[in-house]
């Protein structure tokens, strides 16, 4: 019966290949929101289905699909940067800094060292503990439907995912190009360099000169959206002519036009192409690289590698919460929602897993094995349930102990 139905979907035409895709963008999403499940993981699943290793209806190496992945995949870092919200940054700037430090540094540390434990070398073990650093706030919308979003600690750990993903980024960034082209001095020097010029060259020179030319536009729609794009594609290709991954420079001009876009039509529009087509197709597209029978083998035979990352990513992220919330003088259901919001990995972690999966030295080798791909993929399956469901747990309990610390100093004065 599978054989049957297999040798039937491959004499599909492209036509109907695009039709199912189209379809998928539209029923997985709501069928993830009806069960509870994250859309990109429903997505992610949908691709496995659908990919080259169960029904085969998409083939991995179609030049379309890989494009529309590839801007997927941009966009999903350029709104990253995009949709971070500055103001709340600079209002707990100090904390928001500190806790961003402590909540990369300590699961980027934990996750190299598990992972050199099991038997990898330190570039790729780097790689694994900077996928770990950074998060994704999918449990923000349930921060939101509780009214908590205006609380102390929701503003510390909104402006911590700033730092928390540029570090992680830039980390990750410095060493894809020393393992395609090797360890030496100078090399370290010039891309340290780079970097040092790069960075800031983006977020400041591109802020004022993309604000700039922006506003010039701001009644010609048609033209400010195009911009938009044309800053999207010039950053990326600018990463990578210094040997970054594009991602790393379609973040950081997202940060750079983050004020000069805020409420403007052309990014609604831009969001809504992104979200709609090309960053479903990106998760789709990632989906294919799983092979479930490989990955369920991962978990029999590679246990130990999923739970030890999995174990250093949970620990890490509660280590820094904890750490920083007593300090801070955060009660316990605060302590523990700031927890739930950094463990998602999602959107930038499997961006770059993406990019190290696909980056390889000298000798042919990939940075990312299918082992640890296989792993890191479980990884966010796991985190991306795991986190939303502690948010709605916790999130509740930390509205109603600030509301009763308001009501307590109330009746004191």
């Amino acid at each position: 019966m599978f054989d049957y139905l297999h040798k039937a979907l491959e004499v599909l035409p492209i036509l109907a290949r695009f039709a199912v895709c189209m379809m998928l963008i539209v029923i997985i999403p709501r069928l993830s929101r009806r069960i509870h499940l994250p859309e990109a993981v429903g997505l992610l699943l949908a691709g496995v289905l659908f990919g080259p290793h169960v029904l085969d209806i998409f083939p991995p190496q179609h030049p379309v699909m890989q494009f529309f992945s590839e801007v997927g995949m941009l966009l999903l870092m350029f709104f990253a940067g995009l949709e971070l919200d500055l103001t709340l940054f600079r209002q707990k700037i100090f904390r928001s800094l500190g806790f961003g430090v402590v909540t990369t540094s300590v699961p980027l540390l934990l996750g190299t060292l598990v992972t050199l434990w099991l038997g990898y070398d330190l570039l790729p073990a780097i790689v694994v503990g900077s996928l770990l650093a950074s998060h994704t706030m999918l449990g923000a919308t349930i921060v939101a439907k509780v009214g908590a979003r205006s609380l102390e600690p929701m503003v510390v750990v909104t402006g911590a995912t700033i730092v928390s993903d540029t570090l992680s980024l830039l980390v990750f960034a410095v060493c894809v190009p020393l393992y395609t082209s090797g360890f030496s001095v100078s090399g370290i020097t010039i891309q340290v360099v780079e970097i040092v010029v790069f960075v800031p060259l983006v977020l400041f020179g591109l802020g004022r000169a993309g604000a700039y030319v922006l506003r010039r536009v701001e009644g010609e729609e048609e033209t400010y959206f195009i911009l938009m794009f044309g800053i999207l594609a010039v950053t990326a290709l600018l990463a990578e002519w210094i040997n970054l991954p594009g991602i790393v420079g379609t973040f950081l001009a997202g940060l750079a036009v983050n004020a000069a876009v805020k409420d403007k039509p052309a990014k609604g529009k831009m969001e809504f192409m992104g979200n709609t087509l090309f960053i479903p197709i990106f998760f789709i597209a990632t989906g294919f690289l799983i092979d479930p029978f490989e990955l369920i083998r991962t978990i029999s035979q590679d246990f130990l590698l999923a739970a030890g990352i999995i174990g250093a990513l949970v620990t890490g992220k509660w280590i820094a919460a904890e750490t920083c919330g007593r300090a801070f003088g955060y009660d316990t259901a605060a302590r523990r929602t700031v927890w739930s919001l950094t463990l998602p990995q999602v959107a930038a972690t499997l961006a770059a897993t993406l990019v190290a999966y696909k980056t390889f030295n000298a000798a042919g080798q990939p940075l990312l094995d299918a082992r640890m791909l296989n792993a890191v993929l479980i990884m966010v399956l796991v985190t991306a349930v795991l986190g939303p469901m502690l948010t709605q747990l916790y999130a509740p309990r930390m509205v109603a102990a600030a509301k009763e610390s308001a009501g307590g100093s109330a009746s004191e004065i």
